[in-house]
């Protein structure tokens, strides 16, 4: 019987051939710190709102965002990474974060508890687009999301939140673009009157749009081929066909943003990319980075019926909201948050010596415990090597530990602007230095 052979195993790279995956990145030294500042500031900000700290998996069976998500959208269709375990599982590496959270809400039965539910998230997604400056494959979003209650002011709240986010980061204007795309009851006659519209033009629809108004009639309003934005700008609106209720919905949340002086601009074409929305849209937009048309930077909505369609008995309200983070901080604007644990060092940490090498780290122990931000050169020998050092860092005071010291159990602080030196104590030397600039 014959037997399927297995791919042959490429052969490992040269070492001049090495690097990270297609758009994927390493983020090193200075860029990691932009995004853990970043975080540490939007976190606050969010917790001041009163959002909570959740983090979902990067891994999720496929049919959460397959079903979640929507055939007929881009990410479904043709960007999502799936595999296969060895258990025979489909999972996928998370292309967003409301899926994910909306499982994590269901699995926990956090509809027992006071709602709404509301949380905050942060971390990488992963889609298989095209690489282009300030997008990537390997992605990361900052999420707000209040889920358990239809009221329209968490709409409010949820806009305000990431849009204070954003001020505080350094946009110098900001702006709401937002639509209503209605609900159950009466987007079904929205969408007739709008494949009747799209009939009338599709000799003219881009074949990827025709394939559209079979599969998802509404992704044809957010469709980036030209062609079809020119058409788009007849295409009825969907606020003509809202509900009662919907209408009061939208009403609602466009006088709480007005209460609040929030600029906002009703866009008929937002739909958003993904399926789950309903009711409230909207997108954040800013400046653009070379001073033209204003761009989106965070965007979201209303997502009521995503718990049913992953498998819950009854509805769950929802609204969330994403930040795309690597384009935030590539904006020229951006206010560079420094993370609270950067500290510039004060003291400069100089060993001479075998003995002192030997108990070097004891040293560097009494400083960390007693708060002392350091640096150090541990692996150098050469005291002129290490004085230079010292000198780049900008530390106001050097440690200096020889053999002799090591035997006297004892360290020499100089202070680098005045040359003056004093010896201290191990012991003693934690209370020294909190005295030092008293």
């Amino acid at each position: 019987m014959p037997t399927s052979k297995k791919p042959a195993k490429k052969p490992a790279p040269k070492t001049g051939e090495l690097a990270a995956p297609k758009g994927m990145r390493d983020l090193i030294n200075e860029e990691y710190y932009l995004f853990q500042g970043f975080f540490e500031k939007a976190q606050e900000v969010a917790m001041y709102y009163g959002f909570k700290p959740i983090e979902t998996p990067m891994l999720e069976q496929d049919f959460i965002f397959s079903s979640g998500i929507g055939a007929g959208t881009d990410v479904v269709d043709k960007e999502m990474y799936t595999l296969r375990t060895k258990g025979g599982d489909m999972l996928a590496l998370r292309p967003e974060h409301t899926a994910s959270l909306m499982r994590a809400y269901i699995e926990h039965g956090m509809a027992n508890q006071p709602q709404p539910c509301m949380f905050y998230q942060y971390g990488p997604s992963f889609r298989h687009d095209n690489p282009q400056k300030g997008r990537y494959r390997e992605f990361y979003q900052f999420d707000i999301d209040a889920l358990g209650s239809e009221k329209s002011i968490l709409d409010a709240l949820v806009i305000k939140t990431m849009l204070t986010i954003i001020n505080e980061s350094g946009a110098p204007a900001t702006s709401i673009d937002l639509n209503s795309i209605g609900c159950k009851d009466c987007r079904p006659g929205y969408v007739r009157e709008l494949v009747n519209y799209y009939k009338k033009h599709v000799n003219n629809l881009p074949a990827v749009d025709r394939e559209r108004l079979k599969a998802n009639p509404l992704r044809i309003l957010d469709s980036k081929e030209e062609k079809t934005r020119e058409i788009n700008e007849g295409a009825p609106d969907a606020i003509s066909f809202l509900c009662p209720a919907c209408k009061k919905h939208f009403k609602e949340v466009l006088e709480y943003l007005e209460e609040m002086e929030v600029p906002y601009n009703i866009n008929k074409n937002l739909v958003r990319g993904l399926s789950y929305y309903s009711r409230t849209v909207f997108e954040v937009v800013v400046p653009s980075e070379d001073g033209g048309a204003p761009m989106a930077i965070a965007g979201g909505g209303r997502y009521d019926y995503l718990g049913r369609q992953l498998g819950s008995k009854k509805d769950i309200p929802a609204i969330g909201v994403a930040l795309g983070v690597d384009r935030l901080i590539s904006m020229p604007w951006y206010n560079k948050h420094t993370p609270r644990i950067i500290k510039k060092p004060r003291v400069y940490f100089i060993q001479l010596g075998i003995e002192a090498k030997l108990k070097s780290l004891n040293i560097i122990e009494i400083l960390r415990k007693a708060h002392v931000p350091m640096a150090q050169a541990l692996s150098k020998d050469s005291l002129g090597a290490q004085l230079a050092m010292a000198e780049k860092s900008g530390a106001p005071y050097t440690i200096i530990f020889g053999q002799k010291e090591a035997i006297e159990q004892s360290v020499i602080v100089r202070n680098m602007a005045t040359r003056s030196q004093e010896t201290v104590k191990q012991k003693s030397l934690a209370e020294y230095m909190k005295n030092l600039n008293k």
